[in-house]
């Protein structure tokens, strides 16, 4: 049985979120499934996390179309050989229906449809973390932090300034980090004692002590007047009933790195914490369009917390000039077997096995996986989801009204989304070339 200085440690990650934000984005796939940075998925950050941080027993709870993340997981996330055992994995769990037949009714329900695998592993403690946003933190400090102060809970803090608080759950602490209140999008926000001007927000990240948990789980699932989430009822209850909760400031958090002197590596040294909310469409652009910049907060380059996803065969990128059309490439996120074709790229990123042809010019974009951009095309702060093809002379972000008619345009930001071609997922299995799967058309 495996035991670590915090105890037994166990980690359940919570992707059972829909993702109507996220909306073409979402039609046939989790939102935790989300292709990010051209090869990974959105998940793969909260597994990447605990996994880095030494939490090797994992339950991920999937709900809402959940095929592709079941194979990805499956595929890339699990332990060999001889490590494979009860106190190495990562599995998925769907909802297990125990208080009845219903999907989860939130976040805490969710946990609490599980709570039975908890007690089996005779966790010390239980580490709850969101599977929909975009970080990067070592879960071993905020551990520390909850052992060094005795804490019943532990709320991973981000830190933002007042003005920007107002759009998250919003924690009130005394000048110890003891939370005193938890505020669900307050018009005025609580400042942090030792910091005038911030708050802290919520991460939807927690650390339990089990025995809290499942009494908490339980005392919830008796009450009629409650959305069984975390942020909303568990925890200001815990508060309110006098438990310990207190807040962890995400950004005292520090990611280990390589030690060394040359100038290559010194780069990795700055590699920091980082923490996106991915959750509307020009959100989830935008936190691609800062990825591209050199000075980027996100690396993944620091070879001591790897981001980890499934890896394909593919074979290396490749770009070249075409039919008397030189190739012209500038702050772009290639992923394997991407290639362009005589063609003006820039501010943007190729997903797996994308191809740009000759004459296409593509700016600040997101491109999917095997999607193909035919030749003499204009594209446009756009987002091609995987598997589609895009027509010679296709001009995309260039004119409101006609992209409306064709394609998804976000209302407020004027991105425009092409989703996955729907005729791949509801004309049948012979849609689907030899040897491609649900989990690539995922």
């Amino acid at each position: 049985m495996y035991t670590g200085k915090h105890g037994r440690v166990l980690g359940i990650v919570l992707a059972g979120g829909k993702g109507e934000r996220l909306m073409p984005l979402t039609s046939y796939r989790a939102k935790p499934a989300v292709y990010f940075a051209a090869k990974y998925r959105i998940i793969d950050f909260a597994l990447s996390n605990l996994i880095n941080s030494g939490i090797y027993s994992v339950y991920v709870l999937t709900q809402f179309k959940s095929q592709s993340l079941n194979e990805h997981i499956e595929r890339g996330w699990q332990f060999g050989g001889a490590m494979r055992g009860r106190d190495f994995f990562v599995t998925t769990i769907p909802a297990q229906m125990w208080s009845g037949e219903h999907w989860f009714q939130g976040t805490a329900d969710a946990v609490y449809q599980a709570k039975h695998m908890i007690t089996r592993y005779r966790a010390d403690k239980v580490c709850i973390f969101a599977a929909d946003h975009i970080y990067k933190m070592d879960v071993d400090q905020m551990l520390s932090y909850h052992d060094a102060q005795h804490a019943d809970v532990t709320i991973a803090a981000n830190v933002v300034p007042v003005e920007e608080a107002t759009a998250f759950g919003c924690i009130k602490t005394d000048k110890n980090g003891r939370i005193i209140e938890f505020m669900e999008k307050p018009k005025d926000p609580p400042e942090i004692p030792s910091k005038p001007g911030f708050s802290y927000v919520s991460m939807g990240n927690y650390v339990f002590d089990r025995k809290v948990l499942e009494e908490a789980l339980d005392d919830d699932a008796m009450k009629e007047e409650t959305s069984h989430d975390f942020g909303k009822d568990i925890i200001p209850d815990l508060v309110a009933h006098g438990m310990k909760v207190c807040a962890y400031d995400f950004s005292t958090n520090v990611l280990p790195h390589p030690s060394a002197e040359t100038e290559l590596i010194h780069q990795w040294r700055t590699d920091k914490p980082y923490w996106r909310d991915v959750g509307t469409l020009y959100a989830y652009w935008k936190a691609h369009m800062e990825l591209i910049g050199h000075e980027s907060e996100m690396s993944f380059y620091n070879p001591m917390w790897p981001i980890r996803t499934v890896s394909y065969g593919d074979p290396p990128s490749y770009c070249y000039p075409d039919s008397g059309h030189p190739c012209n490439i500038n702050r772009v996120m290639l992923s394997e077997g991407s290639r362009i074709f005589g063609a003006d790229v820039s501010n943007s990123v190729l997903a797996r096995n994308s191809l740009i042809q000759a004459g296409s010019v593509v700016e600040e974009s997101i491109i999917g996986h095997d999607v193909v951009i035919g030749r003499n095309c204009r594209i446009k702060r756009a987002i091609i989801d995987g598997h589609n093809i895009i027509p010679d002379g296709t001009v995309i972000g260039e004119d409101p009204e006609l992209d409306a008619k064709n394609y998804f345009v976000d209302p407020k930001s004027g991105i425009v989304v092409a989703g996955v071609p729907k005729e791949l997922y509801l004309s049948g299995s012979d849609q689907i070339e030899e040897g491609q799967s649900w989990d690539t058309m995922g």
